[in-house]
């Protein structure tokens, strides 16, 4: 029985990194028809909301929607707004497979926000893999050979540390709001600042356009719950290296829908990075510490099922 469930939440988890690497090539389709940045974050939060709002209703149940701690809610979802920019930004001016690679340094800047904000000890083996992480970043990326946009770079890793913050904030969050309060929150204030700004940047679209936009909401949200079910059957440590099968499919969906292979650097390097991440979170879990709090890439899940580590202060 135990096998079957570890085998449930592995085929989740995998599902849903599909999905999110789909949701971030139907990023790339509707700006390359004319939509703009603050359209695709609007767009992937509304249409998220009755996903998310349905599961649950199906699951928790609509009365777990309330909230006492809104002021928090909007910190995060100032937060994950900010974070989201970079990481839409990272979409569009990366190739999808070099954007999903820089997208794994989330643990490496997880062990140095954890020693320097949580003060959880980090030893020379996890600081080796950090510097490890990075030299498979530089690989990537190629500094100064105009491989990828150096400033498409920077952007991708901008996101991965925000990811890295974000994931805190919400490890406070997670003391009173369970996983589906605090995604819809998120979704539901989030769209405040971005509708206001949407008459700003909103033009007309075609049809197929508009069945992109949807699709990134739907396809987001529903992306967005398989990860919380993943965590439902087995534990993080064991579902976590799924995430890394995201590169598999954004090396697919790039060569399929844009015609675009990764350069045989991104093959070295990509390696490289995963490696450090499995090392960093393996070390955690061998000597029985917390794992680094956005190891898993559904942070709202994530933060909802732990409990704040000792070294954790309110935020």
């Amino acid at each position: 029985m135990n096998g079957d469930r570890t085998m449930t939440g592995l085929g989740l988890r995998l599902l849903a990194v599909m999905m999110l690497t789909f949701m971030g090539a139907l990023i790339k389709l509707a700006e390359g028809r004319g939509a703009k940045l603050p359209e695709l974050m609007l767009f992937r939060q509304l249409f998220a909301i009755p996903v998310v709002v349905s599961w649950v209703a199906l699951g928790s149940g609509l009365a777990t929607l309330r909230t006492q701690r809104l002021g928090a809610h909007a910190t995060r979802a100032a937060l994950g707004l900010t974070g989201m920019a970079f990481t839409f930004g990272a979409l569009l001016l990366l190739p999808l497979a070099e954007a999903t690679a820089i997208s794994f340094t989330v643990p490496i800047f997880a062990t140095i926000l954890s020693a320097l904000v949580l003060k959880e000890p980090t030893g020379w083996h996890r600081w080796a893999a950090v510097a490890i992480g990075f030299a498979g970043v530089l690989i990537v990326t190629q500094p100064g050979s105009g491989h990828i946009p150096v400033f498409g770079a920077l952007v991708g890793l901008t996101s991965a540390l925000m990811i890295s913050i974000i994931a805190i904030q919400l490890r406070q969050l997670g003391r009173t709001e369970n996983a589906g309060t605090t995604v819809f929150w998120f979704s539901v204030l989030s769209c405040i600042p971005l509708g206001i700004a949407y008459p700003l940047f909103a033009v007309t679209h075609d049809a197929a356009t508009w069945a992109l936009l949807i699709g990134i909401g739907v396809v987001g949200g529903m992306g967005q719950i398989a990860f919380t079910a993943a965590l439902r059957f087995a534990p993080v440590s064991v579902v976590m290296p799924m995430d890394y099968s995201g590169l598999i499919w954004a090396t697919l969906f790039g060569w399929l829908l844009f015609g675009a292979l990764p350069d045989g650097w991104t093959f070295i390097g990509a390696p490289v990075i995963v490696a450090s991440g499995l090392y960093i979170f393996w070390r955690e879990r061998r000597l029985g510490l917390r794992a680094s709090p956005v190891i898993a890439a559904d942070e709202e899940t994530d933060a909802a099922r732990r409990r704040p580590a000792s070294g954790d202060r309110s935020t």
